[in-house]
């Protein structure tokens, strides 16, 4: 199994404004390092949560159907977009949508063959491709706000990471004792949002 990025988020979960309120910054000097860090910030979180945070796509790419449900990684789910497999004889077919229904309630989010089950595919490496959207979903306003239900505890582990980003310049700091922030560190305010995947 892996997956690969289609389409990177649009926007940030947080905003430069946030940012720089966060890191007292009042200048603009470093306005590109800072969006440049909010950037690493997002991924680091992202992958130690396996979670999209804001809306992007992703497609699934796995060598067969498993025997029953298709779990989708990245959750929050918002959509299918397509899945692609290459039939028996090596030809690339794409799934109707009657045949599967999606669950995006649940977290990872799960794809169900509605009736006789998954078609045989091609035996071959990564002969199943399912694209989809995943991330926190968009405020309902015109137009909509991107960024507005990413749970509060994420941005909060953002801020915590970004500031010791911003901070300390260099992988190695002579001449300081560091000291841990107990339960509001960045991974304890995280751990309630980390998956576990339950397909191999």
């Amino acid at each position: 199994m892996a997956i690969r990025l289609i389409t990177a988020p649009a926007v940030e979960p947080l905003t430069l404004a946030e940012a720089k309120a966060h890191l007292r910054v009042d200048h603009s000097d470093e306005d590109d390092l800072i969006a440049s860090m909010i950037t690493a910030t997002r991924y680091y979180c992202e992958e130690w949560t396996q979670r999209a945070f804001v809306t992007q796509t992703w497609e699934l790419v796995i060598d067969d159907f498993p025997t029953n449900e298709l779990q989708i990684p990245r959750p929050p789910l918002q959509s299918i977009e397509s899945i692609k497999y290459d039939d028996g004889a090596g030809v690339e077919q794409t799934l109707g949508t009657l045949e599967y229904e999606i669950d995006t309630v649940s977290e990872p989010g799960w794809v169900v063959p509605v009736t006789t089950g998954w078609p045989t595919v091609f035996e071959g490496i990564n002969a199943v491709r399912v694209r989809y959207v995943a991330g926190y979903m968009p405020s309902t306003d015109s137009p909509p706000d991107l960024a507005a239900n990413v749970p509060g505890s994420i941005k909060a582990a953002m801020l915590l990471y970004l500031g010791q980003l911003y901070s300390v310049r260099e992988d190695i700091v002579v001449g300081t004792i560091a000291t841990r922030l107990p339960a509001g560190g960045v991974e304890a305010l995280l751990r309630q949002h980390r998956v576990a995947l339950g397909m191999a």
